[in-house]
């Protein structure tokens, strides 16, 4: 999942950077409202975290106008993360179109699972875990396995590989485009090759076929789960 920080105090962005890299999201940070709203007429993003105290155009400002129909952040998450604990502040916020608001000091696993009930509503999920015939992604937990008979067998996943999966089962049966895929593997300071998307999927295929779920390539597109005769 990319999500996109908003900002301006260099050492807060860096500590939730630092948390939420650690969770497995790819987070790419900008300081100001103005530079977001560039940068969300052109990138796409699974949610936002917009601080409020931003300098000139203010959190508050910024969410309104991504809530904009002409905006391809018009229906994307926003979570709003402030000192300020006013109640009209709050409520100002929400009715502004913030999904969510969150007072500093904050603490890590609540933020984190504030983002994850944030991002399963976006995707029309209810639950924490993720499933495709017997494969499960246990979000909150960060645990992956597949189910026969009762029985669970653990599947070891490196961050990038768990990244790609979780994607692929958030739009499966859909396939995922090869360009989305990239999105979410790399912020802007990593950069990876369409080649290497396909390095992942190609580790992907070796752990979940002797689990009956393949990976199908699409032709000048992408991928798409699909259960085999094992399943």
């Amino acid at each position: 999942m990319r999500l996109l920080l908003v900002e301006d105090d260099v050492m807060v962005a860096s500590g939730i950077k630092l948390g939420l890299t650690d969770a497995g999201y790819t987070v790419d940070w900008v300081g100001s409202g103005e530079r977001a709203e560039e940068v969300l007429r052109t990138e796409v993003f699974d949610a936002a975290i917009i601080d409020i105290g931003l300098p000139r155009m203010d959190g508050l400002e910024l969410t309104k106008r991504l809530r904009r129909p002409e905006m391809a952040s018009h229906a994307m998450p926003v979570l709003i993360l402030t000192a300020r604990d006013a109640l009209h502040d709050r409520v100002h916020g929400l009715d502004l179109g913030a999904d969510d608001y969150m007072i500093k000091p904050y603490e890590l696993p609540e933020l984190l699972a504030r983002l994850r009930a944030l991002l399963r509503r976006s995707q029309a999920a209810t639950s924490a875990v993720l499933a495709f015939g017997p494969i499960e992604l246990d979000t909150a937990n960060r645990r992956a396995s597949a189910r026969h008979d009762g029985q669970e067998t653990p599947l070891e996943l490196g961050p990038r590989e768990w990244t790609v999966l979780e994607y692929l089962l958030i739009n499966a049966p859909k396939p995922a485009s090869k360009e989305k895929l990239l999105q979410v593997l790399t912020g802007w300071d990593r950069e990876i090759t369409p080649n290497a998307v396909e390095v992942y999927i190609s580790r992907l295929r070796g752990k979940l076929e002797p689990h009956g779920v393949g990976l199908r390539s699409i032709r000048g597109f992408g991928y798409r789960l699909e259960l085999t005769a094992q399943a």
